[in-house]
């Protein structure tokens, strides 16, 4: 597999291509001991949360041949994770987005551009 930043650089395009809003990347693995990346976004309701979720599944499986170890919260689409094991996903409705506060949660964690990772 290419660095994960690589892949994580994908990911971010995917959820672009969906029109995914708000695109962020944390680096947490200073301050998790469970994964290394979250990527934060959310939609605007239940079908597009699904679309950029089953976007990044498709295109990872089929660029990378990777997989989640599992995707929680798909079926309600308010917030759906998805656990790459080197990277978690976050997806959300914005309403779930602002109550949740992940950002805000893990604000020790480094900050990345998606445009700045790795081509």
């Amino acid at each position: 597999m290419k660095t994960t930043q690589v892949v994580l650089k994908k990911v971010c395009e995917t959820i672009d291509s969906k029109k995914g809003e708000e695109i962020l990347v944390l680096d947490v693995s200073k301050i998790s001991s469970f994964t290394d990346f979250f990527v934060i976004c959310h939609g605007y309701n239940e079908r597009q949360n699904q679309a950029i979720c089953d976007g990044i599944r498709e295109r990872l499986k089929k660029e990378e041949r990777i997989s989640p170890s599992h995707v929680e919260g798909y079926q309600q689409a308010e917030w759906i994770l998805m656990d790459y094991l080197d990277f978690v996903i976050h997806i959300f409705s914005i309403q779930a987005r602002q109550f949740y506060k992940l950002e805000k949660l893990w604000s020790d964690a480094d900050a990345l551009q998606p445009k700045a990772l790795e081509a």
